[in-house]
């Protein structure tokens, strides 16, 4: 086939003169064509023999939609030069072939296009309603046609089930047609209107390129039409968003939800599209098998059974929960009745039995959650002892106290509660029902008469212990379900399934810890609508990005306590409201991290939650050194709070022993330390050090480093000075090449690079001698961070203190980023280099978020500057911030945090380079210990920025915390407390691979 014969027929009938490349079409001839104005269109040359009504069909819907909405996302009929929407012209053989023409649409396939977002998959599903609501009222006898497609017409299946071998996957197939075959006369009943048919995820387009949104840019091919009930359109649709997405219920959840609100469904449509949506994947499968045997060589025609086979073998999902999850994303009652339920027991309040046998109006309630509350100290583990004290700050003489519902709780530590592999992984945290704490033994009242729906013992650490389930109707006849959780296991004795518990009767106790899963004693109290897909196994707690369907099926119980919503009802500090008065009082150059900034509440180790307990793995911040939260430097901080926090004006001993633990990890020339509160004030101390010793001005310091934001040390950060808006560089700083070996001047295949990065210092050191200022020190981040995780080739720093010290100058080794540990082999980022400061600074992590800084020095340089006027720095040598920080120190040594820093910095720069190898956006890695930094570049090498920036949010987003540093803002930072395990750095790594992934897809 040439494409000049079809070049020709565009020219001569629609007057346009483009350029044509095939696209794929599993009968017909399909071009997309490109005239010099980069317009495109795509030309579609139907197979000869094509009925007509076919393709008119497909032309009268397109242009019926183009009436009716102009603005839907799909193709519009380009008519020729005379005006007619569908030609028919002859092919290079001579055989007629039903010829035309559309605009081409913007993007690329769904089935392509990464992320695929849970935004993303609510407006297709918007766009799919709006194309039904649009095609409702169109019409052409096309539509009644009968074939395979038409999802109405399923049930063909069934003959033809003898095609698949596979005995465990006929059985399959053979339950979905079952199940199908129940709902045959159901949708007979629905109305029939004109659908897309075959929205899958090659004829859905998208458009949105990395850190845009992505958007749905159009629905295309028409071809597959019918007349059916619109909940068929759906289903299809939904059969290929749910295949191979990692939470296939999520995504249909989204999906419905979009449909509904450009084309509202009724709860009987909702109760169909899960066994529509498995009858579509068991036709495709089976048509495909068929088909297969047919071909054998033709790929084509097997390309989705693959994902379709994965999900009909490997979900489960329950249809019922599955069902109530998607009316509760539409809004509708959860189940038939639910909304009958919540206003019979609206009607009631107040006249239900005491729960705990008394009027709770006045009991007061206490936070267990997120924000409120340090339980459990470890968020991820909580040994019985300590659930058997939850909430004892609580405890009032006996007194029943309440818990919230709707509450964000990080006491539910089980691995059970986590939804994913990681500890970063989603996790249950929500509380869903309401809890009342009193003594063990306490009697549990029947708030209203009911059946036992279950009774058990639940034995499981931080389980339920005993536990009821009250089946209840209301005169109506609809039924709804109470659980009474953490009981003594007496009920055993007590009940049965079955037995009819009167409203008001005392009929279970509180349970002790040693009785009740091992927590505090009290009473989970929790309302269900339905316990379809739950049945007695029912959660305690929901995942808060689950909320909507939790709150629907399990309602606040406050009715049936007589007490109003909001008495028990949590109200987290919405992030809205705090991002508002951030802008409102804060200043605008105060920066937040991420498109979508997180606000933070709790901190373990390497892990961070947020306001709902979801867990985020940080992989970033350098300050929480031994990690965030840990107990030791809790249990200092707070010792020394209750004796004093004096000053260095008066003589402690946890002064001196800080200052001889630093001094011990350091070359034996140093003998003097000044304490004070951050790396900003060391650093500004530094220079006057620097100053009084040589009695000189200048200073040398390397491109695009960092070193505080005072005065003195803004003028020696060409990271802060040089951007727009920035004081400019002062006239005593002279700027040197960061010694990048891989982007700078002088790269790794230079053995000479070292000191020929070194010699750049010369004529720095002239331009400040010409100037008069002569030489105070040189001054530089070790390893830079700030200019991009850069570790500068062995022998350079040695040979550039060579040439400060030569000029009378003194070297100042900034350790902030790469002290204390963190590079694994060295205690101190100069060790690497074999280099010898004569300050060296430290700040952040020896604090562990203390605000601490140190300046360490030799006896010369102290006594130079001791020059009769004080130097006095209130809190940096409190006896607080020196207990503080030896802690810090302590810690490293005794919990082995450095040899931790050099395994899993091996590991994680094993998985970094395999990444390397793999993608080519991944130009470099670099790094030692946990100072790690991986360049990104674009393809001509340039520095990509924009590739990082989106690399960074979708971390986030995968709850993974990293920055991006460098001068382009290209390199990510990796940079975790040292306490990060194994398991953390494999998460990294996957998490990488998979957005790196959606990277070159774009």
């Amino acid at each position: 086939m040439t494409f000049a014969h079809w070049s020709a027929a565009l020219r001569e009938h629609w007057g346009i003169d483009a350029e044509l490349s095939r696209l794929d079409g599993e009968y017909d001839l399909n071009f997309l064509a490109k005239d010099n104005g980069d317009q495109g269109y795509i030309l579609k040359a139907m197979r000869p023999g094509c009925e007509k009504w076919l393709v008119d069909m497909q032309v009268k819907a397109l242009e019926h939609i183009a009436s009716n909405e102009p603005e839907f996302p799909c193709p519009r009929v380009i008519p020729s030069t005379a005006g007619e929407s569908l030609l028919t012209l002859p092919d290079e053989d001579g055989q007629d072939r039903l010829v035309w023409l559309v605009n081409q649409l913007p993007g690329r396939c769904y089935a392509k296009a990464e992320p695929k977002s849970d935004a993303l998959i609510h407006e297709v599903g918007q766009v799919l309603g709006g194309s039904a609501k649009v095609l409702a009222d169109f019409r052409h006898e096309g539509l009644k046609r009968d074939f395979k497609w038409d999802l109405m017409r399923a049930g063909w299946i069934r003959d033809q089930l003898s095609c698949i071998s596979d005995p465990a996957r006929r059985a399959t197939l053979e339950g979905i047609s079952e199940d199908f075959a129940k709902l045959e006369s159901v949708l007979a009943e629905l109305p029939k209107q004109a659908i897309h048919n075959d929205a899958n995820d090659y004829n859905i387009m998208v458009t949105g390129e990395l850190g845009e949104t992505r958007r749905v840019s159009g629905l295309i091919d028409l071809g597959d039409m019918c007349a059916a009930p619109r909940v068929c359109d759906l289903a299809i649709a939904a059969a290929y968003i749910v295949l191979d997405h990692p939470e296939p219920e999520t995504a249909l959840a989204a999906l419905v939800a979009g449909y509904h609100e450009a084309y509202p469904l009724t709860p009987a449509e909702v109760d169909i599209i899960w066994p529509l949506l498995r009858a579509r994947l068991a036709v495709s499968v089976v048509n495909s098998t068929m088909m297969a045997a047919d071909n054998p060589d033709d790929p084509y025609v097997t390309i989705s059974q693959a994902p379709a086979w994965r999900f009909l073998e490997g979900n489960t999902l329950h249809g019922g929960l599955l069902t109530a999850r998607l009316r509760a994303a539409c809004s509708l009652p959860v189940v038939d009745g639910a909304d009958r339920v919540l206003a019979w027991l609206e009607q009631e309040r107040g006249s239900f039995a005491p729960l705990m046998g008394q009027d709770l109006a006045d009991a007061p309630l206490g936070s267990l959650s997120v924000e409120h509350s340090a339980w459990p100290q470890n968020p991820f583990h909580m040994p019985l002892e300590e659930a058997a004290k939850v909430g004892e700050e609580f405890e009032d003489n006996g007194r029943v106290w309440l818990g919230y519902y709707h509450e964000p709780r990080l006491i539910y530590t089980d691995a059970a509660f986590r939804k994913g592999p990681w500890k970063a992984s989603n996790r249950r945290t929500v509380h869903l029902a309401v809890d009342a704490f009193a003594p063990a033994g306490t009697p549990v009242f029947a708030p209203l008469c009911g059946e036992v729906f279950a009774v058990e013992y639940r034995d499981g650490h931080l389980d339920y212990g005993g536990v009821i389930i009250l089946k209840h109707e209301t005169p109506e006849g609809d039924s709804f379900f109470t659980l009474y959780g953490h009981l003594d296991p007496e009920i055993l004795d007590r009940l049965k399934p079955g037995d009819t518990v009167e409203k008001g009767e005392e009929f279970c106790r509180l349970g002790a810890p040693g009785q009740n899963g091992g927590w505090a004693p009290h009473v989970h109290f929790q309302l269900a609508l339905t316990t379809e897909g739950i049945e007695t196994d029912w959660p305690g707690v929901g995942d808060p990005d689950d909320m909507y369907l939790w709150r629907a099926l399990c309602p606040n119980p406050a009715a049936l306590l007589n007490l109003p919503d909001g008495k028990v009802e949590y109200a987290p500090t919405r992030k809205e409201d705090v991002l508002a008065g951030r802008r409102a009082h804060f200043g605008g150059n105060l920066s937040l991290t991420y498109n979508d900034p997180v606000m933070l509440m709790r901190g373990w180790r390497h892990h961070l939650f947020d306001e709902w307990g979801r867990p985020y793995l940080d992989a970033y911040n350098n300050v929480p050194h031994v990690g965030h939260a840990h107990p030791r430097i809790h249990a200092v901080a707070a010792d020394q709070l209750k004796r004093v926090n004096s000053n260095t004006r008066y003589l402690h001993p946890a002064q001196t022993a800080f200052a001889d633990k630093l001094l011990s990890k350091l070359p034996d020339h140093f003998e003097v330390c000044f304490f004070v509160n951050s790396g900003t004030e060391a650093n500004e101390l530094a220079l006057r050090l620097a100053r009084a010793h040589t009695g000189a001005k200048g200073m040398v310091t390397p491109d695009h480093g960092y070193h505080g934001n005072t005065t003195g040390a803004m003028s020696i950060s060409a990271y802060k000075f040089k951007k727009p808006g920035g004081i400019g560089q002062a006239d005593w700083v002279e700027l040197i090449e960061v010694a990048d070996d891989y982007r700078g001047s002088f790269r790794r295949d230079d053995p000479d690079r070292a000191q020929k990065f070194a010699d750049l210092a010369d004529s720095a050191i002239q331009r400040l001698q010409e100037k008069g200022h002569g030489i105070a020190g040189f001054i530089a981040e070790t390893f830079p961070s700030v200019g991009g995780q850069i570790i500068p080739p062995k022998g350079y720093l040695p040979a550039v203190y060579d040439k400060i010290r030569a000029a009378g100058g003194v070297c100042i080794a900034d350790e902030v980023q790469t002290g204390l540990g963190r590079l694994g082999e060295f205690y101190f980022g100069f060790e690497h280099q074999g280099a010898m400061p004569d300050i060296v600074v430290m700040g952040k992590p020896i604090g562990n978020g203390h605000p601490l800084g140190v300046l360490v020095t030799t006896k010369a340089i102290a006594e130079s500057f001791d020059n009769g006027i004080e130097f006095f720095s209130t809190f940096g040598g409190s006896t607080l911030s020196c207990r503080t920080g030896k802690e810090v120190l302590d810690i490293v040594d005794d919990e082995g945090l450095q040899d931790n820093a050099r395994r899993q910095g091996v590991r994680l720069i094993n998985g970094l380079k395999m990444l390397q190898q793999k993608y080519t956006c991944v130009g470099d890695v670099r790094g030692m210990g946990l100072f790690l930094g991986l360049e990104l570049v674009n393809a001509d090498g340039s520095e990509a920025t924009e590739i990082c920036s989106y690399i960074k949010n979708r971390m986030r987003d995968h709850r993974i915390l990293i920055g991006s540093e460098g001068p382009k803002d290209n390199i990510l930072k990796i940079r975790p407390p040292l306490t990060i395990e194994a398991e953390d750095t494999d998460m990294i790594v996957e998490i990488l691979d998979s957005i790196l992934q959606e990277v070159e897809a774009a």
